[in-house]
């Protein structure tokens, strides 16, 4: 029997967070074999699967990018293609590259407590598309595999929809060849996706239309950062990121506390943003004022006000509206009215999916992810030797990721040094549980339940606070929190 290749850490994931962490562990853990399993052909996980017309980050580089790696594009809020680029530099300028095993998905995971081992069977995929079993085994075991399902969008079925004359398609899996050039288009959702569509297609389509069953907080940003502009003229690159970055965090937290504090007076500012630029105070408060406070959901960011711009110009416009159902012209709404498409996009949200569609097991067992806790934001009660990359809400995903991995690196020195073969996260309290995410957002509370929970306080709280996260994250006394099992001596009869 072939004894499996063993890895020190596998990192399951070769998106931005997969390709940051095995940077993190390289540097920061020089001594340590790694590898990154990607199931797909190809490394940037969101920005390189998503394909659709405009699609861009929404938070700025200074921040979403690595503290590492310098952003040195002229754009704050970047288009999707500048970040894939940018990952991939990355990867390739630290070496990180050689490490990714591609066509590689792993399929099930199961740590043995008496070896300390994770086993990982895993599905390997040729160019021809045949697939062959495989397994290894791990020291440690780190998810980036974010949290959206990647197989599957969210895709409620429309009435109608069969009679439909025109072309429905999904933001998830855009065709390469559709030509909506000069034709009639309604985006269904007011989500980032949705926000990002409407201005971009706006420019070649006949008209635009975003149709969305309530309004979503909205607020214009500008694409590029003059203080930042500023730093890069002044200072070295990567003193200029930092500082940038520093300010941008700073503001992002500010303003984050200020919405969830003085809810009132964010709805006045961001409603007079709107206002400013629509120039329509009526269509502001039918379509870009909602009933909950900002941040209850994700706040939209549109750069250099693009998707106002598209509305007051005529080339796109907004209809508060709930489907009733597709007809062979277009869509027709509950009030009646039919809006004329020849192209219909369902931007209408994300499927939630744990671990990558990973169920992780012990010795055999399955753990429960929902009757589990997250620690530090990052490893799960029950599950040794693991760590789970998940961002920010409120903030840049990166912040946290990057926070993840410097933890994760922190986590395998801690156990070196006390000679553990393993640690697992232990409460030394009952905790009251809530939610992982504390969002209202829909794509959120359809899936939540199958993930782990948060605690009501100290480490076991997922707080959106980067700063005191920092402090925390790389200065906290792991030794608390972290139950550890020594290795076992090796025997002598396997001592050369």
């Amino acid at each position: 029997m072939t004894t499996p290749e063993h890895v020190d850490v596998v990192i399951v994931g070769a998106g931005l967070s997969g390709i940051g962490a095995a940077h993190r562990l390289r540097t920061g853990c020089p001594g340590k074999s790694v590898a990154v399993l990607e199931a797909r052909d190809s490394m940037g996980g969101t920005w390189d699967l998503f394909r659709y017309p405009g699609i861009r980050s929404d938070s700025d580089m200074f921040t979403l990018g690595y503290p590492f790696k310098p952003w040195r594009d002229p754009k704050s809020i970047a288009d999707g293609p500048s970040i894939l680029s940018y990952i991939r530099e990355t990867a390739r300028e630290s070496g990180v590259d050689r490490l990714v095993r591609y066509r590689t998905r792993v399929v099930a995971a199961d740590f043995d407590t008496r070896t300390s081992r994770w086993t990982l069977t895993v599905h390997r995929r040729d160019e021809s598309g045949a697939v062959e079993e495989g397994t290894l085994t791990c020291g440690f075991l780190y998810s980036c595999t974010g949290y959206y399902d990647y197989e599957r969008g969210y895709d409620p079925v429309f009435p109608g929809v069969e009679s439909f004359g025109g072309e429905v398609v999904h933001p998830q899996f855009w065709p390469e060849d559709l030509d909506y050039a000069g034709k009639r288009v309604v985006v269904i959702g007011s989500g980032a996706t949705a926000v990002t569509l409407v201005p971009s297609m706006a420019e070649t389509a006949a008209h635009v239309t975003m149709l969305q069953r309530s309004p979503t907080w909205i607020g214009p940003v500008p694409g590029r950062d003059k203080v930042a502009d500023r730093l890069r003229e002044l200072l070295p690159a990567r003193v200029a990121h930092r500082l940038a970055r520093g300010k941008n965090i700073a503001f992002g937290v500010a303003f984050y506390q200020f919405c969830r504090r003085w809810p009132r007076a964010a709805r006045r500012v961001l409603t007079r943003l709107a206002g400013r630029a629509l120039g329509d105070p009526a269509a502001v408060r039918e379509h870009f004022t909602p009933t909950y406070d900002p941040w209850d959901q994700r706040l939209c960011a549109v750069p250099d006000s693009d998707l106002f711009r598209a509305v007051r110009a005529g080339r796109a416009s907004v209809v508060t509206d709930h489907v009733d159902s597709f007809v062979p012209e277009g869509v027709r709404l509950r009030s009646g009215r039919v809006l004329p498409a020849d192209v219909v996009v369902t931007a209408t949200g994300l499927r939630l999916l744990a671990l990558g569609g990973i169920a992780p097991s012990v010795d055999g067992r399955e753990v429960v992810l929902s009757e589990q806790f997250l620690w530090r934001g990052a490893m799960i009660t029950g599950l040794p030797n693991f760590a789970v990359c998940v961002g920010y809400t409120n903030a840049s995903w990166t912040l946290r990721a990057d926070l993840t991995s410097r933890l994760v690196c922190r986590v395998v020195d801690f156990m070196d040094e006390r000679g553990y073969a393993a640690v697992v996260p232990t409460p030394d309290r009952a905790l009251d549980p809530r939610p992982m995410l504390d969002l209202a957002s829909g794509y959120v509370q359809r899936s939540i339940h199958a993930f782990p929970r948060q605690g009501d306080s100290g480490p076991w709280r997922v707080r959106q606070n980067y700063p005191l996260d920092a402090v925390a994250t790389l200065r906290g006394d792991l030794g608390r929190q972290l139950t550890g099992t020594p290795r076992r001596p090796v025997p002598l009869d396997r001592v050369r």
